[in-house]
This record gives structure tokens, C-alpha cells and sequence, in this order.
């Protein structure tokens, strides 16, 4: 495992790491995006998640960011 992800993790853990919480329509899905050692770097990331929910045809995108600890699942129908 590398060394950042092994932070990741770990934050996770501790209930420190930054999460997305995307929420789609169409399909009516919920995903969650993460984990981010700082909420700037997820937001650096999340338009890329965003962009490839949008190419597949979810439509509309809706996020929150939220700091915590999540575990599986990371998708819900």
C-alpha cells in the first residue's frame, strides 16, 4: 500500500478524512467519494468524479462535503 493511502485510510479511521456525498437523479443514486486527507484536495478532485458521473448520464449532480469516517458501501440505489 502506498504511503498516502495508507494516511487515508488511517484518517478514515479516526473519523478526520473528507468525504463527497454525490446524489443523483437519474439514476436516483448516492455516491460517496473518498477519503481526502484535506477538503481542498477533494475539492480538486471531485469535478473529475462529477464530470465522469455526468459522461455516464447521471444527471442532476448534487454534493455535500462531509469530514468523517465511512466505510462501505460507497454506492447506494
Amino acid at each position: 500500500m502506498d504511503p498516502i493511502r495508507g494516511l487515508r485510510n488511517f484518517g478514515n479511521n479516526l473519523g478526520l478524512a473528507w468525504w463527497a456525498k454525490v446524489e443523483t437523479t437519474a439514476p436516483a443514486a448516492t455516491y460517496w467519494f473518498g477519503p481526502f486527507l484535506t477538503r481542498r484536495s477533494l475539492k480538486l478532485n471531485l469535478s473529475i468524479f462529477e464530470e465522469d458521473l455526468s459522461v455516464e448520464g447521471s444527471e442532476p449532480i448534487k454534493h455535500t462535503l462531509v469530514r468523517g469516517k465511512r466505510g462501505e458501501p460507497l454506492t447506494l440505489n
